[in-house]
């Protein structure tokens, strides 16, 4: 067994797991944090994405013991970080999802809006060609990606002010 203590969405939190528990599962089974969806257990859909120490990581690729002492922001602590502080409003890239109309079925949309954040936090005017190339490791099976590219353009309109 493995003691992980590390801050999930601003909050301090200790844990005691199997030395061989995914982070996405440590997230999911340990915390309630089910926004984090678990999609092929491989790295190829992208659903899993979280933020580990600001930047975007695939938490089905990674123990949790590695995230001892690290910050994890998952899709539910998002708004927070943009929001007035209460996490009652939208960030910025989820009210663009809805605004463009960016999922479907829902299943891709927390990795995607975990991805494009990360890319906004490090490029707050991406072109097109680079959302495109930051989000080619998130799958979406419903929408294609027209919407979500718009969307993470709105975002970094909203984003600028």
């Amino acid at each position: 067994m493995a003691k992980v203590a590390m801050t999930v969405n601003g909050k301090a939190v200790a844990l005691e797991l199997e030395d061989r528990t995914l982070l996405v599962d440590a997230l999911r089974d340990a915390l309630g944090l089910t926004g984090t969806h678990v999609g092929c257990d491989s790295t190829q859909c992208g659903c899993c994405t979280v933020h580990l120490d600001g930047r975007s990581v695939k938490s089905c690729s990674m123990l949790a013991p590695q995230a001892d002492g690290r910050a994890i922001l998952t899709i539910e602590g998002l708004a927070g970080i943009e929001g007035p502080g209460s996490g009652d409003a939208l960030h910025p890239v989820q009210q663009a999802f809805t605004e463009c109309h960016a999922l479907q079925c829902g299943f891709c949309t927390p990795g995607m809006i975990m991805a494009a954040a990360g890319l906004l936090a490090e490029n707050p005017a991406p072109t097109e060609e680079e959302i495109v190339h930051a989000l080619e490791g998130n799958l979406c099976r419903c929408t294609g990606y027209v919407n979500i590219v718009s969307a993470v353009q709105r975002a970094a309109e909203l984003m600028r002010g």
